[in-house]
């Protein structure tokens, strides 16, 4: 069997949780079968089983406004995916940026299209300030694609809720298939080097943020709740990468506010590496993901696998992956039935964070057992390994199917 995956994001070029899925993913279904990828970039390694090749944009320079030089790229770099011939069994998409690359390869090629959804455009209307009129290709293409695949991966149970909620497709076609953590790598360490570069201190837990500076993280309702903060607990967010220069200085001038009342607020703006993040991640006190939309949350799982408590929002996926009271801490979010998901009270949302936070960090005989709870659960529950093999039989399920 050989899978052809088409992806924005791979290393080097990763900056949220689908690259890191592909990345690990197909690392692991290499070990059972033939593995290309496809992404957008200038890639190109080929390692036993496993083949990369990167696509540029070609040549021509796009005209549009700005927002939409995202939106024609990916169509052009999704023709060009698809243009490069496939001789795959089956083709498996990962973001909307390359459904139009697999509506392509189904049509032209007449193989199965798998889609995982790492997240649903309907539920992200905050991407129209990202995308302008582009976000209306972005629902458009993504709905077309979910409605002609042959399988649909959500990646958690909330997930298929949404898909079967917002798409016209059977419920038999949508399979949950978890994320997963590389274990060996996302562990606790003893070093400290990244702490000591960022001017984080070396010696006093600290309260945890990492993330995109994007609405759906959330980070602004952590920011609104470090008010509420005991004033002499250290936060570190590890916040980068934003949507758009507007929200990068909303965020910006929230945490100057901030700054003015409280000290040892440490913003890291760069992406940081793994090396980098897993020391991070090893020397915090609690992991916060203040998520509003979150289908899974691969960070609550990295902070697990270092033994980090996690405090995080109830919503999407999170509960499936924090044991509330067990490997941490959930805060309700009380938010509008439709999108955009925001909380009806806002104040009150950034209090129970504040509160959630400040238990655990004055309590370190409870922040222990949960973040040794949260590395067992790590183990017992989220290997690349086993989510490769079930994607695998999912794979033959279809195969034999058609």
């Amino acid at each position: 069997m050989k899978t052809l995956l088409l992806t924005n994001e791979y290393p080097p070029n990763t900056y949220g949780g689908a690259g890191v899925h592909v990345e690990y993913l197909s690392r692991e279904l290499a070990k059972l079968m033939q593995v290309e990828v496809r992404c957008f970039g200038e890639q190109c390694s080929e390692n036993g089983s496993l083949k990369v090749r990167g696509v540029p944009l070609a040549g021509k320079e796009i005209g549009a406004p700005k927002p939409l030089h995202s939106v024609f790229g990916a169509i052009q770099r999704s023709a060009d995916m698809s243009g490069m011939g496939v001789d795959a069994d089956l083709v498996h998409c990962h973001t909307w940026y390359t459904h139009w690359g697999g509506i392509l390869s189904k049509l032209a090629y007449g193989v199965p299209l798998i889609i995982t959804t790492h997240s649903l455009e309907p539920l992200r209307p905050w991407k129209r300030e990202q995308l302008a009129g582009g976000y209306d290709f972005s629902l458009w293409v993504e709905k077309t694609a979910l409605e002609m695949a042959d399988a649909i991966i959500a990646v958690s149970e909330g997930a298929k809720a949404d898909v079967l909620k917002h798409f016209q497709v059977p419920e038999d076609r949508v399979h949950v298939i978890h994320n997963g953590i590389d274990l060996q790598e996302f562990r606790k360490v003893e070093s400290h080097e990244a702490l000591v570069r960022y001017g984080v201190p070396v010696d006093q837990p600290y309260v945890l943020f990492v993330g995109r500076i994007t609405r759906q993280k959330g980070i602004q309702y952590l920011i609104q709740a470090l008010q509420y903060v005991d004033p002499d607990i250290p936060v570190v967010l590890c916040a980068g990468a934003p949507d758009t220069p507007a929200i990068a200085a909303e965020i910006r001038e929230a945490i100057d506010v901030v700054k003015m009342h409280r000290g040892q607020i440490y913003w890291i703006q760069e992406m940081l590496d793994k090396p980098s993040l897993i020391e991070m991640y090893s020397h915090a006190g609690v992991f916060c993901c203040p998520s509003i939309y979150e289908p899974f949350g691969i960070i609550n799982l990295e902070a697990m696998a270092c033994e980090v408590p996690i405090v995080a929002t109830a919503v999407g996926g999170i509960p499936e992956v924090v044991v509330d009271e067990v490997t941490g801490l959930l805060v309700p979010l009380d938010q509008h039935t439709e999108a955009p998901f925001t909380p009806k009270h806002p104040e009150m949302f950034a209090q129970d964070l504040a509160d959630r936070l400040n238990q655990l960090m004055r309590d370190p005989a409870l922040r222990l057992p949960m973040g040794q709870a949260g590395r067992l659960r790590a183990e017992e529950h989220f290997s690349w390994e086993a989510i490769a093999r079930r994607t695998k039989h999912l794979y033959d399920s279809i195969l034999s199917a058609t």
